[in-house]
């Protein structure tokens, strides 16, 4: 964190000229004691800071002064945004000029601060994907971000549930949510989001195009994260937990979970619990809940037990014989259907 600070406190400075330390530390964040100590680093690693006293005072670098930064291309500097994410900047098309970006930003760094660039980069790594799921094919994603970065209009094919539609689109940005591209784009006035892998054909269609006024990316995909999660999620399921189901609750229902557990009533003499967990309709939602297996037990509503229950006793009758037996009325995997019965 501190070769960061000290690389923001440098660029500020040959941005900006001439700053005061608290103008510096509301910047970065810190305390003006910080900016000090900081600053002092700076000329132990050779960089020419200059303090100058007075009610106009301040800290610049010396006339002329320039770090090797200025020397990254267009592209270089826009694809350090990504530097913990070399999958997706290959995804993107920025794996060889991400690589050379972080070449040059090393070599601009004084001795102290690239060894320490050197150790973070040997110690930590970001992996966006989740665990075992391979990553959905985006053969457009490159001409996507393209177009993103130009702002130029599309003319795609994008499969949905009820079949392919054909639109053109206006793309505003790209999100990576969990190992997963998503596009967000303006189209017949509405903005929407599409998943990118579903993209069946895409080619440019003119531009380039007028941004929406104000339209914050970030912002946009906080909300509409979370009217999908509301839309979802309209239904309570009362459960009843075993220690372990406790522990399992958060890694199968992530965030629910852990806010559902955070609620839960106390343990009773057994440490099992009685918890209210949002959940889907009732159909996923009885699926989702049979990957509890034996440590959970739905009190609740009616008929969300009922089906669990219903769904229980199928399980029980099919696995009820030996193994590999075949029971009249079943159709086994290995063989076809009945036709005219």
């Amino acid at each position: 964190m501190r070769a960061d600070r000290l690389l923001s406190l440098l660029l500020l400075l040959q941005n900006r000229g001439l700053m005061t330390a608290a103008g510096l530390a509301a910047e970065l964040e810190v305390s003006v004691r910080t900016v000090y100590r900081d600053v002092e680093a700076l000329g132990a690693a050779g960089v020419p800071v200059r303090a100058e006293r007075g009610p106009e005072g301040g800290y610049r670098l010396v006339e002329g002064y320039r770090t090797r930064l200025t020397g990254l291309t267009d592209a270089e500097a826009g694809s350090l945004f990504l530097a913990g994410l070399p999958g997706p900047a290959g995804d993107l098309g920025l794996g060889a000029v991400l690589a050379s970006a972080q070449l040059k930003v090393e070599a601009a760094l004084p001795g102290e601060l690239a060894d320490q660039a050197r150790r973070v980069r040997e110690r930590f790594h970001l992996d966006a994907p989740a665990w075992f799921r391979d990553a959905d094919p985006v053969p457009h994603l490159e001409r996507i971000s393209g177009a993103v970065w130009e702002r130029r209009m599309l003319r795609t094919r994008y499969r949905r549930w009820r079949g392919e539609v054909d639109r053109e689109v206006c793309p505003l940005g790209l999100v990576l949510k969990g190992g997963i591209w998503y596009l967000v784009a303006l189209s017949e006035d509405v903005v929407r989001t599409y998943r990118v892998s579903r993209f069946q054909a895409v080619e440019e269609a003119g531009g380039p195009f007028t941004r929406p006024a104000g339209f914050d990316l970030a912002a946009y995909w906080a909300e509409s994260s979370r009217r999908m999660e509301a839309a979802l999620r309209q239904g309570t399921a009362r459960l009843r937990l075993s220690p372990r189901g406790r522990k399992l609750l958060p890694m199968q229902f992530g965030a629910a979970g852990v806010r559902a557990l955070r609620e839960a009533g106390p343990p009773d003499g057994e440490g099992w619990v009685e918890v209210e967990l949002s959940v889907e309709s009732e159909a996923v939602a009885t699926g989702d809940l049979l990957r509890l297996g034996t440590e959970a037990e739905v009190l609740g509503p009616p008929g969300l037990r009922r089906a669990v229950a219903g769904a229980v006793a199928v399980l029980a009758e099919r696995y009820a014989g030996e193994e590999g037996e075949s029971r009249e009325g079943t159709v086994r995997p290995d063989e076809g259907r009945c036709e005219g019965r």
